[in-house]
């Protein structure tokens, strides 16, 4: 927050009060001088080797010497900041205010140990005057605000800021902060309205009250200023968000798709806002399959991101409406930059189940084994799948030594049991079969 440097400050150290010295003689005044600067020098000797008790007692010697002298309280100040005796440092800073006000160091100092002691209210106080003296210190203004919890200041100054120095990423997150709660945003939004009116061509303005409007659920609104947006920028990405979930309303889903994939190729819209699309225009689909081409097309542009699984969730969003095929579509979609994807895969083989897809889920289980031998699902559906394809004795060997890794799994455990009597039935082995059909069934008794 602070950006704090000190500039030793020479002039007036030595200087003597002449009231002071009006009966004194000229030797006198010799060996008082020197004995200031002897003192001095020796304080800015034992500082500089972190004694800072005894540069403490050098300019004590100072002070006796020279009561009113401003800059040995401003080096009194630094020995007991160092020192952590704020209450010391605070009061040497101030004293120093006191004599020279002038001196901007000085109201530092004080700052300092506000700053250190996490007295914002008083450094608020501080930093209005050190504003005095220079403007940059609005920004520390700013971040003094946010954590008194005045945000209604902070806010003003924000954008005070912005309006006269331009825009930060410290601000710009200071300002997100603000507006999550909802009493500032009619604030923000008339700021904002007028930033648009001072500057149409602003794009960043049109942005933020897009979203302000949505977030408030005022989606007319938002939709208006996204055609002003659309009007005094032609070429803007971000109006393509608002223009989108107007034609998905009105139920042109080609315009809608255009807008989307727009808004999804700029770099400059949000990841969560292009998220927040798509899901709208997946539900907006679902019952469309022409645009399904459209769905698969959007989902591309989401390839790299590792936060959100765009094909996985959306083959989860079909797998609770119990459309298997397109579930299994997009699990597939999903699996090919995400191999090693254990629950996308288990998925997967419920869907290629409930699809009596046999031949790739074998071979998709086989090599899952490769990868993870020790999980047992997988040779539990290589199991079932090459009992289903009639090949018994490949399904016999999977299951049997998937059910080694099998532990604290009864429903899993009854699965097993039930392929391996499927596939000694196969194999001719009534036995075994009647055998693990059994352990199947007393399995199922005790749930």
């Amino acid at each position: 927050m602070k950006q704090l440097a000190y500039i030793l400050i020479f002039a007036g150290i030595l200087s003597v009060p002449a009231p002071l010295l009006a009966q004194t003689e000229p030797e006198d005044i010799a060996l008082a001088q020197n004995e200031f600067q002897d003192s001095f020098y020796e304080s800015l000797k034992q500082k500089g080797i972190e004694n800072y008790d005894k540069a403490i007692i050098a300019l004590e010697k100072c002070q006796r010497l020279e009561p009113n002298n401003a800059t040995v309280l401003f080096e009194l100040g630094k020995n007991y900041l160092a020192l952590k005796d704020y209450k010391k440092a605070y009061d040497s800073f101030e004293k120093a205010t006191q004599i020279d006000p002038k001196n901007k160091w000085f109201w530092v100092g004080m700052y300092d140990v506000c700053y250190e002691t996490r007295d914002w209210d008083q450094a608020i106080v501080i930093v209005n005057k050190l504003i005095t003296f220079k403007k940059e210190y609005k920004e520390d203004l700013v971040s003094l605000y946010m954590n008194t919890q005045q945000f209604d200041k902070a806010l003003a100054l924000i954008n005070e800021l912005n309006d006269t120095v331009g825009k930060s990423d410290l601000r710009d997150n200071y300002k997100i902060q603000i507006l999550k709660d909802s009493k500032y945003q009619g604030t923000e939004k008339d700021n904002l309205l007028a930033q648009i009116k001072k500057n149409p061509k602003d794009e960043a303005s049109y942005i933020a009250l897009i979203y302000l409007y949505s977030e408030s659920n005022q989606e007319d609104k938002a939709v208006e200023i996204a055609k002003q947006l659309e009007k005094q920028i032609p070429n803007s990405d971000f109006a393509q968000v608002s223009l989108f979930k107007e034609h998905l309303n009105s139920g042109d889903g080609a315009k809608a798709s255009k807008a989307m994939n727009m808004a999804l190729a700029s770099p400059k819209i949000d990841q969560k806002i292009k998220h927040r699309m798509l899901n709208e225009f997946l539900l907006f689909v679902k019952d469309k399959p022409q645009f399904e081409a459209d769905l698969d097309n959007a989902i591309s542009y989401f390839k790299n991101d590792r936060e959100v699984l765009v094909a996985k969730e959306i083959g989860k969003f079909y797998h609770t409406k119990k459309n298997w095929e397109k579930a299994a579509k997009y699990y597939e979609m999903h699996l090919k930059t995400n191999s090693d994807d254990v629950e996308a895969t288990l998925l997967l083989f419920q869907a290629y189940t409930e699809l009596s897809q046999f031949e790739p889920m074998a071979k998709r289980a086989e090599g899952m084994i490769e990868l993870y031998p020790m999980q047992p699902q997988f040779y539990y559906y290589a199991g079932l799948a090459y009992n289903q394809q009639k090949n018994f004795k490949k399904a016999k060997d999977l299951l049997e030594m998937g059910l080694d890794y099998l532990v604290n799994d009864t429903p899993l455990e009854i699965n097993f049991n039930i392929q391996l009597g499927e596939a000694y039935a196969g194999l001719g082995d009534m036995k075994k079969k009647e055998s693990h059909f059994q352990k199947a069934e007393k399995l199922i008794n005790k749930k």
